[in-house]
C-alpha cells in the first residue's frame, strides 16, 4: 500500500509538513516578538539610564558650581542613589573617595562615568554651559546680596503690574546670580511691550523684558572690575586691550548675567569683540574659571553601577504590551485557519466515507474517491469490500438454491418411489430398495460436505497429523477409485516419489486427493487417463491431479473452488457433483498449511496442483 502513496500526498507527510509550518511560524513570530520588545526595553531602559546620569551629573554639578569644597556632598549622593536606584561614587583625581552610597568595602567600577567639575562641564546639556564650558550656575562674586535681590526684584514686580494692566502675561524668573527677569509667557507679546513702556526688550530673545534691570549692582560691579582686572594681561598677551571694563550681557535661556560682552582695541581702533573673536573669547572663559575657582568644589570623578539591584529590571510599556498580545492573536489566527483549512480537507473524504457506510447494506453503496493518499486508499479498501460483500451476497443466495436443488432431488426421488410403494403400484423389489439407499447415500454426503465447509469456517476442522509417506497415499486413493475409473473407461495413474514424507492427517489427506480424482474421473472422457503424482521441491511436496478431460475455459478458472459452482449450470446429475468437493479440497489443504491451485486449458485438460510442507522420514523407516 505504502509503494502505491507519493511522498508528498501521504497523510503523515502532510500532517508533518502542516505542524512544521506552524512550528516555524510560530517561532519565527515569537523570535520576532522577541527581538523588538527586547530591543525596544533596552533602548528605552538605556535612555533611562541616560537621562537619569544625566540627571546625577547635572545635579552634582550644581552643587560643585554652589559650594567651594565636597564635604556636605555625601547626603546628597544617598539622595540621588534612593532616587535612581544607582549606586553613585565620588573620587578625587587619585581615586580618593570622597562619598559612596554603597557600603564602605564595595570596590569601584573599573572606569568613572564621566568628570565632575564646574569649570569644564563639556557632558553638561543645560544652555550656556556648552558654549563658555562653565556650569551657568557657578556665579561665584556675582551673587547679588539679599538688599540687592531684594531692590530688583522691586522693579521686576511693577514691570509685571505695568504689563499685566495692558494684558500682557509675564512671569518673574531668576538666574542663578539672583538678578530678576521679566518674562512674556507669549514671545508675540514683545512688540505691544514696547509700545506701553512698561520696558525696553534686549538681549538674544524678544521673551525677557529687562529696561532698568539692565544696569549692574554693585556687587557685579565690584565682580565685572576684578574680572577685567583678570582678562586684560591675556589679551595684551596676544597684541590687544580692553577699551572699558566688561559689561554685562545676558543669556535670556540660562540668565547667566556674564557673557564676556566687552570691547577691544587692535592697533588704535575700536572693535566690538563681544561674539566675533574666540581669541578674546578665549581670554575672558580663562579669566572666569580663574576668577570662580575659590567659589566652586574641585574636579572630582563620578562612579556609576546599579545600586542594590542584581540585574536591570524591564517595564513592560503598553506598547510592548500590545505586541506582544497582537503577534500572540496573529499566530493563534493563523494557527487556528490552517488547522482548520487541513482538518476540513481530511474529514471531507472520511464523512463521504461515514454516509456509505451508514446506508442499508442491499444497497450496497460506495464511497467516493477523491485523493491517492491514506484516506483515498482506505475509501478503496471500503469499495472492495462493498463489492466483495455484493458479491458474497449473491453467492450466499445462490448457494441456498444450490443447496435447496442438491436436497430436492433425491428426497424427490425417495419421497416419490415411498408414495408408489405404499400405494402398493409397485413391490418393493431390491433393484427400488437399492436406488432408494443411493439416494439416501446422496443426501448423507452433501450433509458431510456441508459440516465439513461449516467446521471449517468455524476454523474447529480438526486434522491429526502423523507421518505420511506420500507413495502409500497416492496408492490408497488409486485403489480406491480404480473400480470407478475402470466402470468409466478412464485410465488411473500414479507417479509417486519414494521419498517423500508428509506430517498430515491420513484421512483427511484421502479426502482431498479421492475428490479431485473423481471430478477428474467425472469429466474425463472414456479412453482418457487420470494421474496422480508426487515430488519433494525443497521444503514443500507437491501433489498434482491430472486428466485428459475437456478442461475448464478461463472466465471458470477463479471460481472452480467457490461453493456450489459448476460450469454447467443445469446441476445434472450425469455432468457432476454437488459443488462442494473443490471448496473442501481447499479448506483440507490450508488446515494443514498448504495451497491448493488449478490450470487448465480448453480441450487438453486440466491439472490440480497441492502444495504442503514436507516432513522427515521416521527414525524407524530405512
Amino acid at each position: 500500500m505504502k509503494s502505491r502513496i507519493p511522498w508528498r500526498k501521504r497523510l503523515l507527510v502532510r500532517l508533518l509538513f502542516t505542524s512544521v509550518l506552524i512550528a516555524v511560524c510560530s517561532v519565527a513570530a515569537t523570535a520576532w516578538l522577541a527581538v523588538t520588545t527586547t530591543t525596544s526595553a533596552l533602548e528605552e531602559e538605556q535612555g533611562q539610564d541616560l537621562a537619569a546620569d544625566n540627571r546625577i551629573l547635572a545635579q552634582l554639578s550644581g552643587y560643585a558650581a554652589d559650594h567651594p569644597d565636597w564635604s556636605g556632598v555625601r547626603r546628597t549622593v544617598r539622595e540621588l542613589a534612593a532616587k535612581t536606584g544607582r549606586r553613585i561614587a565620588l573620587t578625587t583625581a587619585d581615586r580618593t573617595l570622597i562619598a559612596d552610597s554603597a557600603s564602605r568595602d564595595t570596590p569601584l567600577p573599573p572606569r568613572p562615568a564621566a568628570a565632575v567639575d564646574p569649570l569644564h562641564t563639556d557632558t553638561y546639556t543645560e544652555s550656556g554651559a556648552q558654549l563658555s564650558g562653565i556650569d551657568p550656575r557657578a556665579v561665584g562674586p556675582f551673587r547679588l546680596t539679599a538688599p540687592e535681590r531684594a531692590k530688583l526684584d522691586a522693579v521686576a514686580q511693577k514691570q509685571q503690574v505695568c504689563f499685566n494692566r495692558v494684558g500682557v502675561r509675564t512671569t518673574v524668573e531668576h538666574a542663578p546670580s539672583g538678578r530678576p527677569f521679566v518674562v512674556f509667557a507669549d514671545a508675540r507679546d514683545a512688540p505691544l511691550g514696547i509700545k506701553v513702556g512698561c520696558g525696553n526688550v534686549v538681549g538674544e530673545s524678544t521673551s525677557a523684558v529687562s529696561g532698568a534691570l539692565d544696569f549692574p549692582m554693585p556687587t557685579e560691579t565690584k565682580a565685572l572690575g576684578a574680572l577685567t582686572d583678570l582678562v586684560r594681561p591675556c589679551l595684551r598677551a596676544k597684541g590687544m586691550d580692553i577699551a572699558g571694563p566688561l559689561y554685562l550681557t545676558y543669556d535670556t535661556t540660562s540668565r547667566n548675567p556674564v557673557r564676556g560682552g566687552f570691547l577691544v582695541t587692535r592697533k588704535g581702533v575700536k572693535e566690538d569683540r563681544t561674539q566675533a573673536d574666540p581669541t578674546a573669547n578665549n581670554c575672558v572663559a580663562g579669566a572666569r574659571r580663574t576668577q570662580l575657582e575659590p567659589y566652586v568644589a574641585p574636579a572630582a570623578e563620578l562612579f556609576l553601577g546599579i545600586g542594590d539591584q542584581t540585574a536591570p529590571r524591564f517595564d513592560m510599556s503598553r506598547a510592548n504590551k500590545a505586541k506582544i498580545v497582537g503577534a500572540a492573536g496573529l499566530v493563534l489566527a493563523v494557527t487556528v485557519a490552517v488547522t482548520a483549512v487541513v482538518a476540513t480537507r481530511l474529514v471531507r473524504p472520511l464523512r463521504a466515507l461515514t454516509l456509505a457506510a451508514q446506508q442499508p447494506p442491499e444497497l450496497h453503496v460506495r464511497a467516493p474517491v477523491r485523493t491517492r493518499d491514506e484516506t483515498g486508499l482506505l475509501a478503496e479498501a471500503f469499495n472492495d469490500l462493498t463489492e466483495r460483500r455484493e458479491r458474497l451476497e449473491e453467492q450466499r443466495k445462490a448457494m441456498v438454491s444450490d443447496i435447496a436443488h442438491e436436497l430436492r432431488s433425491p428426497l424427490t426421488n425417495i419421497r416419490g418411489w415411498l408414495e408408489v410403494t405404499r400405494d402398493g403400484v409397485v413391490d418393493p423389489a431390491p433393484a427400488l430398495l437399492s436406488s432408494l439407499h443411493e439416494e439416501a447415500l446422496v443426501l448423507q454426503r452433501i450433509i458431510d460436505d456441508l459440516q465439513d465447509l461449516a467446521a471449517a469456517d468455524a476454523g474447529t476442522l480438526r486434522v491429526h497429523r502423523e507421518p505420511v509417506r506420500v507413495a502409500d497415499l497416492l496408492d490408497q486413493v488409486a485403489a480406491a477409485h480404480r473400480v470407478a475409473a475402470d466402470a468409466a473407461g478412464v485410465t488411473l495413474l500414479t507417479d509417486p516419489d519414494g521419498t517423500a514424507w508428509l506430517d498430515a492427517d491420513p484421512v483427511r489427506m484421502r479426502q482431498a486427493l479421492g475428490n479431485l480424482v473423481s471430478n477428474a474421473i467425472r469429466h474425463t472422457p472414456a479412453d482418457g487417463t487420470v494421474t496422480m503424482a508426487a515430488r519433494r521441491d525443497g521444503e514443500v511436496v507437491v501433489l498434482t491431479v491430472a486428466d485428459t478431460g475437456q478442461g475448464i475455459a478461463p472466465e471458470d478458472l477463479p471460481h472452480v473452488f467457490e461453493r456450489f459452482w459448476r460450469a454447467e449450470k443445469s446441476r445434472s446429475r450425469r455432468t457432476g457433483g454437488s459443488g462442494l468437493g473443490l471448496p473442501i479440497v481447499r479448506h483440507l489443504v490450508a488446515a494443514h498449511d498448504g495451497t491448493a491451485e488449478v490450470r487448465s486449458e480448453p480441450g487438453k485438460g486440466a491439472e490440480f496442483t497441492l502444495r504442503l510442507p514436507a516432513a522427515r522420514a521416521p527414525a524407524d523407516v530405512s
